[in-house]
C-alpha cells in the first residue's frame, strides 16, 4: 500500500491535528461567497462525519473479540471521523451563520440511525473490510477533489487534513482486510459483488439522508429531481477535481489483482471511474 498517494500537497498521514489547529477567522469570505456546491458539499459531508459514531459502534459490534481492530476503532477511527464533523461544522457555523447546523443534524440523525444498524453489515468479517475500503475510497477521493477544487485557503487545508487522514484510514482497513482474507478466503467475485454493493448503497445511504436537510419542505417528486441534479453535478465535480487513477487503485486492491492486471486497469480504467461516478 505504500504507493497509494498520502496527501494532496497537505499533511502527511502521520500527521495529528485538532480542530483548535485550524484559524477559521481567517477564512477568506470573497473567495466562498456564491459559490453553492462548495456549501453543499460542506454541510453535508459535515452531517454525515458527525455520525460517524453510530457506524463505529456498528463495527465495534461486528469486530467483537478482536481488541486490536475494536480498539483502533474507538481510539482513533471514531475520534478522527468526529473531529472531521466537528472541524466542518466550526467552518459551516462560521461562513454560513444563517444555518441552524443543530437542527439539520438532529433531524438527520433521526432518520439516519434508523437505517444505520448493524445487520446492514456485511456478512463476514472480511467482506465488510472490504467494503469499509471502497467506503474510505470515496472519502479520499471526495476530500482530495475538494482541496484542489477549493479557492478559499481554510477549507483547501481543511481538506487536506481529512484526505490524509482517509487514505491513513484506507490502509488500516485494508491491512484488516488481509488477515481476515487470509482465514475466510473469499472468491475475487464475491469480493467484487461486496465492493459493487457496497458502492451502490451510496446512492440512498448516509448522503441521502443529510440531502434531505437541503430541501425540507419539498415534496417526495421535488426531492428525488433535486437530488438527481445534485448527484450529477457532484459527479462532474468529482471527474474534474478527483484522481482517477488514485480511485481506481484504491477500489481494485481488495481484489488482489496480479499485479500486472492492476496496473493495466488502474492506468485504463476510466469505465470503472465512470461507474464509480454514475
Amino acid at each position: 500500500m505504500d504507493a497509494i498517494e498520502t496527501s494532496p500537497d497537505g499533511p502527511g498521514p502521520g500527521t495529528h491535528w485538532q480542530v483548535a489547529d485550524i484559524d477559521f477567522t481567517a477564512v477568506d469570505r470573497d473567495a466562498i461567497a456564491g459559490d453553492a456546491l462548495a456549501f453543499r458539499i460542506v454541510f453535508l459531508a459535515s452531517l454525515v462525519e458527525t455520525g460517524s459514531d453510530l457506524y463505529a459502534g456498528n463495527l465495534v459490534a461486528c469486530f467483537g473479540g478482536d481488541d486490536e481492530v475494536a480498539r483502533w476503532l474507538v481510539e482513533s477511527w471514531q475520534v478522527e471521523e468526529m473531529r472531521h464533523g466537528h472541524a466542518l461544522r466550526s467552518y459551516v457555523e462560521h461562513v454560513w451563520p444563517e444555518i441552524d447546523w443543530q437542527r439539520s443534524y438532529d433531524a438527520f440523525f433521526a432518520e439516519y440511525s434508523r437505517t444505520c444498524t448493524v445487520d446492514q453489515l456485511a456478512p463476514e468479517r472480511a467482506l465488510e473490510l472490504a467494503a469499509r475500503c471502497m467506503v474510505e475510497t470515496g472519502t479520499a477521493t471526495l476530500y482530495g477533489a475538494l482541496h484542489r477544487y477549493a479557492r478559499e485557503p481554510v477549507l483547501k487545508d481543511l481538506a487536506a487534513r481529512i484526505y490524509a487522514d482517509e487514505v491513513r484510514h484506507y490502509k488500516h482497513f485494508y491491512r484488516h482486510f488481509r488477515r481476515y482474507q487470509s482465514r475466510e478466503r473469499h472468491s475475487r467475485w464475491r469480493i467484487a459483488s461486496t465492493l459493487l454493493g457496497r458502492l451502490r448503497e451510496t446512492r440512498t445511504g448516509d448522503g441521502y439522508h443529510a440531502f434531505r436537510e437541503l430541501a425540507r419542505g419539498d415534496d417526495a417528486a421535488r426531492f428525488d429531481a433535486d437530488y438527481r441534479a445534485f448527484t450529477r453535478s457532484f459527479a462532474e465535480f468529482v471527474r474534474v477535481h478527483g484522481t482517477r487513477e488514485l480511485t481506481v487503485r484504491m477500489g481494485l486492491r481488495p481484489l488482489g489483482l496480479p499485479a500486472a492486471l492492476e496496473s493495466w486497469l488502474t492506468k485504463h480504467g476510466a469505465a470503472l471511474y465512470a461507474l464509480w461516478m454514475r
